[in-house]
């Protein structure tokens, strides 16, 4: 199955993704690959039917762009809040995606409020070779914690969905944001990718992590071999942030630049989660690397085995999502 743009001279079945998807059946139980050519497609997708791989030529010239955010209101005039901002909605299991960029033009969160890439609640989900580019809330993995802090304040396409620890994977990509722009309560593992920390002009520029991991879940996120970079002055950007009290969020072997703060990570004045939070660092480089000027509260890696993809993505299913990169 192909897409290719309106006006596009080259042959395709479809002129928009989500018109190529809408043409899978509800049951769908077979893989179907959409193969989708250079441009830019103004499109807000919805995505819930399983076993879809989406690829592009390449990441640079395939772009997903929408530019819906928090602050917009419905004809109702109620807002759309986080969770309705996304560009791309992947609901569903046994996703991949290779070769795309998924990015939410809307702006800097003090003008419009959170403005989500991509929404992403499933089992067994992979990127390789995408993009997701944005400012405050970028990448959601799902699912959503048990219950808003304020009650209906979630406001989306899963706020009543049962919650389901679901694996992502992250492999190659390149994530662009600022304020908890990595956030949820996925097992997500990411590989080789580079994080990079928009500078908004604050003496803060940015939480990487905002983790909701699930109490008694053995992961949350793991960035493997990621490089850590800004545009941001030095030391203005955190680590992360607990967004539930049980968040877990491990950096190992990656390459932190000068705009780390020197202590790593901020407790969001949830001085419980001190004791019941999981942040971790181990075999990291770079001047933002320094663990001797970490919080008592944030612990070393020792032993990286327990990290690595096998441990972290396996489960009873023995998911092995690196294979697809032979696609």
């Amino acid at each position: 199955m192909i897409v290719a743009q309106i006006g596009s001279n080259e042959s395709a079945d479809y002129q928009s993704i989500q018109a190529a998807i809408d043409s899978i059946p509800e049951d769908n139980t077979q893989p179907i690959t959409i193969f989708i050519r250079s441009g830019v497609y103004n499109e807000k997708l919805h995505i819930t039917k399983p076993f879809i791989t989406l690829i592009g030529e390449n990441a640079k010239n395939t772009i997903i762009s929408y530019s819906d955010y928090a602050k917009k209101q419905f004809p109702s005039g109620q807002s759309y809040g986080t969770f309705n901002s996304y560009t791309a909605f992947i609901g569903t299991n046994d996703f991949t995606a290779k070769n795309i960029t998924f990015e939410n033009t809307a702006g800097i969160g003090d003008e419009v409020g959170q403005a989500l890439a991509a929404y992403v609640d499933g089992d067994r989900i992979a990127f390789m070779d995408c993009s997701f580019l944005g400012y405050q809330d970028t990448l959601f993995t799902g699912p959503l914690p048990p219950a808003p802090v304020i009650p209906g304040s979630f406001k989306g396409p899963r706020e009543n969905a049962p919650r389901i620890n679901g694996r992502q994977y992250y492999e190659n990509c390149f994530i662009k944001g600022d304020i908890d722009f990595i956030f949820g309560s996925a097992t997500a593992f990411f590989h080789n990718c580079t994080i990079f920390s928009n500078d908004i002009g604050k003496k803060v520029n940015g939480y990487i992590t905002a983790p909701s991991t699930a109490a008694g879940q053995a992961y949350g996120y793991v960035f493997d071999s990621c490089k850590l970079i800004s545009n941001a002055p030095n030391e203005t950007v955190y680590l992360g942030r607990p967004w539930r009290n049980f968040a877990k969020s491990v950096f190992i072997n990656c390459e932190m630049g000068p705009h780390i703060i020197s202590e790593g990570w901020h407790d969001w004045n949830k001085l419980d989660s001190h004791n019941t939070s999981f942040f971790a660092e181990g075999y990291n480089t770079g001047s933002g690397s320094n663990f001797t000027k970490r919080p008592h509260w944030i612990h070393e890696i020792i032993d990286s085995a327990y990290y690595s993809r096998e441990k972290v993505l396996s489960g009873e299913d023995h998911w092995t999502p690196w294979v697809l990169s032979s696609i």
